[in-house]
């Protein structure tokens, strides 16, 4: 389908598979090197799950060389447990550490949903927490309810606090920052095409 479209940036991404050994590092690979193969201009965004802190997971899809690594934080840390019980927000944070550690010219990226009840200074602090890992592109998103069974909305944030997170994400030194109220993981993914022809940040909101 990529080639077939002509795609110019693909986001790759599935369902968490904690049923397979390799958490389906080897199906991302497979894709990636699959993609690149048929279609080399294409640029390729993996959003992957944190594979338990499986080590050779992680090396497996390094080694296809995705121009884009995303592993969303989801929320801040004081909500984590509550939010993500199957989740460990240091094992994220190390994961993200560990890509740029491996190879330092893939760009990384992380996100995360506000309005569950943090407050601006964990808010702060987690974009800080991803910073000091070497993550590049940020986007936060405001939470909305999606049913009844799901965790309430219990702030709507205004745009004015959306673009101020934004300001401080490039002051921390984020190289791209999506803050917005419908920003979600893949908002304006292709801006960073800037990144990698030009090492710039974009600045299209």
């Amino acid at each position: 389908a990529v080639s077939i479209l002509g795609l110019k940036y693909a986001v790759i991404t599935s369902v968490t598979r904690d049923d397979l050994d390799d958490g389906g590092a080897q199906i991302f690979y497979e894709t990636i090197m699959e993609i690149k193969h048929r279609n080399p201009n294409c640029i390729v965004e993996v959003l992957i799950p944190d594979f338990k802190g499986n080590d050779n997971a992680i090396y497996k899809i390094i080694e296809a060389k995705p121009d884009v690594i995303n592993h969303n934080i989801e929320v801040v840390e004081e909500l984590f447990s509550k939010m993500r019980p199957q989740g460990d927000y240091n094992l994220s944070l190390n994961l993200l550490q560990k890509i740029k550690e491996i190879d330092s010219n893939i760009i990384t990226k992380s996100g995360f949903m506000i309005g569950l009840g943090e407050n601006m200074d964990q808010i702060i602090k987690t974009m800080h927490d991803l910073r000091d890992r070497d993550v590049d592109v940020l986007t936060i998103g405001q939470y909305l309810q999606p049913s009844i069974h799901h965790a309430p909305t219990i702030k709507y944030y205004t745009p004015d606090e959306f673009k101020y997170l934004k300001d401080i994400g490039y002051q921390i030194g984020f190289l791209q920052v999506e803050s917005a109220p419908l920003v979600r993981s893949s908002y304006h993914a292709d801006n960073i095409i800037n990144l990698i022809k030009r090492g710039t940040p974009s600045t299209e909101s």
